[in-house]
């Protein structure tokens, strides 16, 4: 009798039908996958977010061991849809206990969280999610401090969660953690983040900066003004150059 598949390992075949080389060969190169980068590494087979995205659709009610399974994968691909999976099956279960379970899972795969696109897709749901639920922001701060660059990014992109609920005072007492921080990665998403908590509470954001506009990096600052108008990005700018 032939064995029946499991459904992740139906769903990565269905990937697979959808690989492209020529994809997977710019996807090795924008998402810096080469000796010395930060995802050496990492496996693209080459098929783009949209098209994971509709091929998932089936598969949403996926055992846990089946997105373990995915989150293992050495395939980029892979691990991006188990996430896609996870995330909305979080946003969608009605349970505390459901979504303590989902978090629960999150957390034991958080390795495998592996890469800024796939940090920047699930953290503000998963993560950031339950710690505003629970509010136990305990763990958050620990992987502030992580060794760990995308431990790091999970906990300030997940930030994002307290800002959609007006407590972004969180992400200014993360993005000031960052400051010092060595990889322009974090730069960028503390910037992001600083920039979403603006579009909520402008005047806050405008007082974090005539604090730290000339001590914050380049990079996080250019993300943080990017919206604002030209008089007010150019004074913030010239902090930082004076600085």
């Amino acid at each position: 009798m032939r064995a029946v598949s499991a459904p992740h390992e139906i769903l990565q075949r269905e990937l697979r039908r959808e690989a492209n080389p020529q994809t997977a060969a710019a996807c090795r190169r924008f998402f810096k996958t080469g000796p010395g980068e930060y995802a050496h590494g990492d496996v693209f087979i080459g098929v783009k977010v949209p098209v994971i995205r509709k091929t998932i659709r089936p598969f949403r009610a996926m055992p846990a061991q089946g997105l373990r399974t995915l989150l293992a994968s050495e395939v980029h691909e892979d691990r991006t849809a188990a996430l896609i999976l996870l995330t909305e099956r979080y946003r969608k279960a009605a349970e505390s206990r459901e979504r303590a379970k989902l978090y629960g899972l999150y957390r034991a795969c958080l390795d495998r969280v592996n890469h800024w696109d796939l940090v920047d897709l699930s953290a503000p749901w998963v993560p950031g999610s339950w710690w505003l639920e629970t509010g136990d922001c305990s763990a958050m701060k620990k992987l502030a401090l992580s060794d760990c660059l995308w431990h790091r990014r999970v906990a300030m992109v997940a930030s994002l969660a307290f800002i959609r609920a007006g407590q972004g005072h969180q992400a200014l007492t993360l993005a000031e953690m960052f400051f010092s921080d060595p990889h322009d990665l974090m730069h960028k998403a503390a910037g992001w983040m600083l920039r979403e908590f603006g579009k909520r509470d402008l005047k806050s954001l405008e007082a974090f900066l005539e604090k730290h506009a000339g001590s914050m990096p380049r990079t996080m600052l250019r993300y943080a003004v990017e919206r604002m108008d030209e008089h007010k990005r150019e004074r913030y700018l010239k902090k930082k150059r004076e600085s």
